[in-house]
């Protein structure tokens, strides 16, 4: 058979053939439902990524009429969950071994990898396809990269081979305001830069939160995370470092013109708590209660006494997240945007 996909040479290295994209093989045990197919695109992950390309498209200079808008965001949409299904297709082995991951529709069997690879594949030609036609051509080409940046790049080549596949892997997650903003515009500035890198700085002390209440887990699945290449304690020097980093690109929309009165106090007030809880798990013991505490359960915020702080980071980074996205789109979106002046006047 000739080979289509080739993982890169290690210990996961995989060939797959022609064969493994028919959209007819057998799913799973006769077992599959619907949902099945909506949980393989990660909807809760798929909802964020969603709005905040919306909100990139409404802030944007350059207003799109509404039908084109909602087929681009639809469009967006579609993307970002043929991405999810072709990263659960890719990672069923390791999800099989993760308490957390272990009852996803691959692993437990429902839905068969090949079946799953070909819904991918024709989700992610539907969604650049479309939002060519409904937008233009760059921003289908820039959906493209961030399909396969996603599903390629970090997916098969950085997740299981460096602790920083979510520093650069991350930059998966912040191209979606910048495809919003390029679907309405045509052209990428600063300010579509500014969007992606909010969520660029975002991404790390997010999932490191995570990583080091759920560290065991990633190790026993041999996800090198950076709870368990370079220890707890780097960890959560990094939280810090970043959660600083985070705090002054999320007031950079203030100074552009991008964000107004609303978003500053929003962004402000958000980032000085996002510090104070990354001081918490700087000063906490997050991580260090070995391998066994940190086994893992399958609930997202079960976690023992010591990982408290970092569970708690974890929670307020989406809400934090939504909220910042949620005052520009207020701003833009509602009318409700007022400039904020700096520098006094004449």
């Amino acid at each position: 058979m000739v080979p289509v996909c080739l993982a890169p040479p290690g210990p996961h290295f995989r060939v797959w053939t022609l064969s493994d994209l028919s959209l007819t093989s057998p799913i799973g045990h006769g077992l599959a439902e619907p949902r099945d197919f909506i949980q393989l695109m990660k909807p809760r992950v798929m909802s964020l990524v969603v709005f905040t390309a919306f909100v990139g498209l409404v802030a944007a200079p350059n207003a799109m009429h509404p039908i084109l808008a909602i087929v681009s965001v639809f469009a967006i949409a579609l993307g970002a969950g043929a991405a999810g299904v072709l990263n659960m297709w890719f990672d069923a082995d390791i999800d099989a071994q993760m308490r957390r991951t272990r009852l996803r529709p691959i692993p437990a069997g429902r839905i068969e990898g090949r079946a799953a690879l070909g819904f991918g594949l024709v989700m992610a030609v539907i969604a650049v396809v479309t939002l060519g036609a409904a937008a233009n051509y760059f921003a289908a080409g820039f959906l493209a990269f961030t399909i396969f940046f996603y599903a390629v790049i970090y997916t098969m080549v950085l997740k299981r081979r460096t602790p920083h596949n979510i520093v650069i892997g991350g930059a998966a997650g912040a191209f979606p305001p910048m495809i919003g903003w390029v679907a309405a515009t045509g052209t990428v500035d600063i300010n579509a830069a500014i969007l992606f890198g909010i969520i660029f700085l975002w991404t790390p002390p997010h999932f490191w939160a995570l990583a080091l209440y759920k560290a065991g887990d990633y190790e026993k699945a041999g996800v090198p995370m950076l709870p368990v290449v370079e220890g707890a304690k780097t960890t959560r020097h990094q939280i810090m470092i970043y959660a600083l980093a985070l705090g002054a690109i999320a007031l950079a929309p203030v100074f552009t013109g991008l964000g107004g009165v609303l978003y500053g106090l929003v962004a402000g007030l958000l980032s000085l708590a996002f510090f104070t809880l990354s001081l918490r798990v700087l000063r906490s013991q997050a991580g260090e209660g070995g391998a066994k505490a940190a086994d893992g359960g399958a609930d997202l915020y079960e976690v023992r006494k010591g990982d408290k702080a970092a569970r708690d980071l974890f929670g307020f980074s989406i809400l934090y997240l939504f909220a910042l996205f949620a005052a520009l789109l207020a701003e833009h979106g509602l009318g409700l945007y007022t400039a904020v002046s700096i520098g006094g006047g004449a």
